[in-house]
Order: C-alpha cells, then sequence, then structure tokens
C-alpha cells in the first residue's frame, strides 16, 4: 500500500511539472501570436497603401499612345 502512495505521489510530481511547462509553452505560443497578428496588421496595411498609391498614379497618367 505505502508503495502504491509513493507511486502516485511521483506520478502526481511529474503531472504538475508537465502541466507547468505546458501552461509556460502556451504562454509563449500566445506572444508569438500577438506578434504574428500584428505583422499581418502592418503588412496588410504596407499592401493598402501600394495599391492605393498605384491606382492614384494611373488616373493622373495618360496611356502610352497619348
Amino acid at each position: 500500500m505505502k508503495d502504491r502512495i509513493i507511486e502516485l505521489e511521483i506520478k502526481a510530481a511529474y503531472q504538475e511539472d508537465l502541466l507547468q511547462e505546458l501552461n509556460k509553452l502556451i504562454g509563449e505560443q500566445q506572444q508569438q501570436i500577438a506578434r504574428l497578428e500584428v505583422t499581418c496588421k502592418l503588412l496588410n496595411e504596407r499592401i493598402k497603401s501600394l495599391s492605393d498609391e498605384g491606382r492614384e498614379e494611373s488616373i493622373d497618367q495618360l496611356p502610352p499612345h497619348y
């Protein structure tokens, strides 16, 4: 009986360590996701601004045959 209790305590300790490690990993992944979201937002804004600049240039310029 005593050996079984010790075995359960060891398993519980390993599970607690694993849970802490997984929690740490999830926190790191959440930070990475937040950084990637910011990067995507900036890239989308940049693409939109480049697209808008291209439209303005094409409106202001005459076609080559004029």
